[in-house]
């Protein structure tokens, strides 16, 4: 599966942005797909994921109840609707793919996709 993420900007805190991930290839509906970030000098870290068929998600601290991530398996994307945006969600973000099970772990995710920047001004 190859994915392309895109979505990002330039907001103000408190603002909202919707980032999207598009997917290609036949076998998108045996992926769980997450949302990554990661900030300049800092580590990939998980942010959100959702599971093949949407029954599961998970997010990180951070971002519970500000964040929601969904998918559409017809449309083959995933979506990550971000509210309440702070200065310290700056980063670039990366959506991912791994066959099987919902995981929050990086290494277990095998399909990246390039990342949308998305940029919070205090």
């Amino acid at each position: 599966v190859q994915l392309q993420a895109f979505g990002g900007g330039s907001v103000q805190a408190g603002d909202s942005l919707r980032l999207s991930c598009a997917a290609s290839g036949r076998a998108f509906t045996s992926f769980s797909v997450g949302w990554f970030r990661q900030a300049p000098g800092t580590e990939r870290t998980f942010v959100a994921g959702i599971s093949v068929s949407a029954s599961d998600t998970s997010y990180a601290d951070s971002v519970q109840g500000r964040f929601v991530v969904s998918r559409d398996n017809v449309k083959k994307t995933v979506s990550l609707q971000m509210n309440g945006l702070k200065s310290e969600d700056t980063a670039v973000y990366y959506c991912a793919a791994e066959r099987g099970g919902l995981a929050t772990t990086l290494g277990r995710y095998d399909h990246w996709g390039q990342g949308t920047q998305v940029t919070v001004s205090s």
